[in-house]
């Protein structure tokens, strides 16, 4: 049988103070107008947007980075937190793809010479890192990042932008830029094969699954906190709309998902951290349940919000559009839940093939 692990302790004082900055810091540089300016950069915008100078200047980016090299050195509870603001405030960036994966594999798999080049720069904000790994077909924020770390036939390379050749491809989330990209491996460029690789490979997969699963809850949580607002000063037959009962239940549904969804990737920021054997199956439950949350509060919200939250114009979209993408990046719910069931019935599973 099966020992359920302990339940992870609340978060500390320094972790919320941490939250509590990062909320501060992106309400003031990262207001729904620069969500949505985002959709009309260039893709490879030389200048970085000012909400990721402010983090960077404030340490968020590069909180997962050693000491030594300019970062705070924090782990997954740390950084779950921040990760749910950014989700809150639909950041525009990789903020996910840099800090909960690029920085750590690279400290974990780089050479000195590659550290001292690339990690100090992530972690002031300087040098933006872009991640593509397992069968995802294109990465996010290529065309803005100075390195990419890719994965090719569980080898793990660092390559330069200037080394790649990118194909823009369509995003339904315009502040989402995805690229195929085309490249050459070399000796030159691998980090690291074999049994090393994979397991570092498995790691940073289930950061990046994990950091989503906590963007895709701040995601929801705004999304329903602003039908609330909404429902609370649209009338309809001379009263409030959030006064019907069909509406209550919509948001109460969306909110139950989301407060159920929360525990899950808490509980599997610490997995994360402590390298446990539950951490594959603690990640799988906290993604495939942030993905339906968020999805749910998207179409709750949709619905509240009537013909206006079909509207280009209103901000509703660019909420549901980011729900929408998260939920199908670092894999869908439907395959973590099929991850779940295999590692359950057999622990030695590595699930299914490719997220």
């Amino acid at each position: 049988m099966r020992v359920p692990p302990p339940a992870p302790p609340a978060p500390t004082d320094e972790q919320l103070a941490l939250r509590d900055t990062a909320r501060a810091l992106l309400s003031r540089e990262c207001p729904p107008a620069r969500v949505r300016a985002a959709w009309d950069e260039p893709a490879e915008a030389a200048a970085a947007p000012p909400a990721w100078v402010a983090l960077a200047r404030a340490g968020v980016v590069g909180m997962t980075a050693p000491e030594r090299f300019g970062g705070g050195g924090l782990d997954a509870p740390d950084w779950a937190l921040v990760m749910e603001e950014a989700g809150r405030a639909a950041l525009p960036g990789p903020l996910l793809e840099t800090t909960a994966v690029a920085i750590p594999l690279l400290a974990a798999l780089g050479g000195d010479a590659l550290c001292d080049r690339w990690l100090g720069g992530a972690a002031a904000g300087r040098a933006v890192l872009a991640v593509g790994l397992g069968g995802a077909p294109y990465v996010a924020d290529a065309a803005r990042a100075h390195l990419l770390v890719l994965e090719h036939a569980g080898e793990v390379h660092a390559v330069e932008r200037a080394a790649v050749t990118l194909t823009a491809q369509p995003s339904v989330d315009g502040a989402r830029r995805l690229a195929r990209v085309a490249w050459q491996p070399s000796a030159a460029t691998c980090l690291a094969d074999g049994p090393r690789a994979a397991a570092q490979l498995a790691a940073a997969f289930d950061r990046g699954a994990l950091a989503a699963a906590a963007q895709l809850v701040g995601v929801a949580r705004h999304l329903i906190e602003a039908t609330v607002d909404y429902a609370k000063v649209r009338t309809q037959f001379g009263r409030a709309i959030g006064s019907f009962q069909a509406v209550k239940h919509h948001l109460a549904r969306a909110h139950v998902a989301i407060e159920l969804a929360w525990p899950c990737v808490w509980r599997a920021a610490h997995a994360v951290a402590g390298a446990g054997a539950d951490r594959a199956i603690a990640v799988s439950l906290a993604k495939a349940r942030a993905s339906a949350a968020a999805l749910g509060a998207a179409r709750a919200a949709l619905q509240c919000h009537g013909a206006i939250g079909y509207s280009f114009e209103h901000d509703l979209h660019l909420w549901m559009k980011r729900a929408w993408t998260l939920a199908a990046a670092w894999g869908d719910a439907a395959w973590h839940t099929e991850r779940v069931a295999a590692l359950i019935l057999d622990p030695t599973s590595q699930g299914p093939a490719h997220a």
